[in-house]
C-alpha cells in the first residue's frame, strides 16, 4: 500500500508555499518523494522554506512570483519546467485575506484587490499548468485552495468569499473540460486553520468561543493536516475522482 503513495519522479508546484497550508502540502509531497517547486512573493521566506524542504529530500526549487501578474506567472511556470523538465500536479494555493471593511465601506478597488490574487491568480496558475499538461500529451492533477467562506456567510469578507466560490466553480469547469486529456481537477474547502493569513482571528477569545463550539474535533486545523491530502491527490490513486470540492475543516460544515 505504501508504494501507492510513492511520488518519486513526480513534480509538484505549490503556490503560496513558503508558509501556512502551502508549506504543509509541500512538506507532505516532499516526504512522499516528490520534487517540489514552491512559489511565493517573499524571497527570504521562499529561501527558508526551500532549505527546510531540501532537508526532507528530493529536488526543491523556489520561485518568487506574484500570481496576480500574468507575465510573472507565465515566466514562473517556464522557470519551473526548465528546472524540473515537467509538472505533474499543481496546487494553486496562493491567497490573501480581505480588507476587513464593512460591506458598505468597501470600495471596488478593495474588492478587486482580493480577487486579483485569490481568483485571477488561481486562474493564471491553473491555466499555465493545464497548457503544459495538455501540450505534453495529457495527464496531471490540478487543485485550487478554496474555503468554507465559499459556503457560509462571513461578515466583512464578501470579496474573500466571492473569490473562493469563484475558484471552486472554476475547478469544476476545469474537471469537465480537461477530463478528455486525463487531467483531474479539484478544490479543497479549507476550514479554520492556524496560518499567518487568519492567525489574528484565532487568537481572539470571543471568536474562539463562538466558532470552536461548531468544531466537532474541538481544534483548529494545522498546515500539516493538508500534507496527506496533497499526497493523495498528487498520487493519482483516485483516478476516477474529479471535480470534487474536498472539505477539510474538522467537521465545521456538517455540524
Amino acid at each position: 500500500m505504501s508504494d501507492l503513495f510513492d511520488l518519486k519522479g513526480h513534480v509538484a508546484v505549490v503556490t503560496g508555499a513558503n508558509s501556512g497550508i502551502g508549506l504543509g502540502m509541500a512538506r507532505g509531497l516532499a516526504r512522499a518523494g516528490a520534487d517540489v517547486c514552491i512559489w511565493g512573493t517573499n524571497a527570504e521566506r521562499n529561501a527558508a522554506a526551500e532549505a527546510e524542504l531540501s532537508e526532507i529530500g528530493g529536488q526543491v526549487h523556489s520561485v518568487r512570483c506574484d500570481v496576480s501578474d500574468e507575465q510573472a506567472v507565465i515566466e514562473a511556470f517556464a522557470e519551473t519546467v526548465d528546472e524540473f523538465g515537467r509538472v505533474d500536479s499543481c496546487f494553486a494555493n496562493a491567497g490573501r485575506r480581505g480588507t476587513d471593511k464593512a460591506f458598505v465601506d468597501t470600495e471596488l478597488a478593495d474588492f478587486r484587490e482580493v480577487l486579483d490574487v485569490n481568483l485571477d491568480g488561481a486562474f493564471l496558475t491553473i491555466r499555465e499548468a493545464a497548457r503544459h499538461m495538455v501540450s505534453r500529451g495529457g495527464g496531471g492533477v490540478l487543485v485550487g485552495t478554496s474555503s468554507v467562506s465559499s459556503k457560509h456567510g462571513t461578515p466583512r469578507g464578501q470579496g474573500y468569499a466571492a473569490s473562493k466560490a469563484g475558484l471552486s466553480a472554476m475547478m469544476r469547469s476545469c474537471a469537465v473540460e480537461l477530463a478528455r486529456h486525463g487531467i483531474n481537477a479539484h478544490s479543497m474547502i479549507v476550514g479554520w486553520t492556524e496560518t499567518p493569513l487568519i492567525g489574528r482571528e484565532l487568537d481572539h477569545s470571543a471568536f474562539e468561543t463562538n466558532v470552536m463550539k461548531r468544531m466537532p474535533q474541538r481544534r483548529w486545523g494545522s498546515p500539516d493536516d493538508f500534507a496527506r491530502l496533497a499526497v493523495y491527490l498528487a498520487s493519482g490513486i483516485g483516478g476516477f475522482q474529479t471535480g470534487d470540492e474536498i472539505v477539510i475543516d474538522g467537521g465545521y460544515t456538517v455540524f
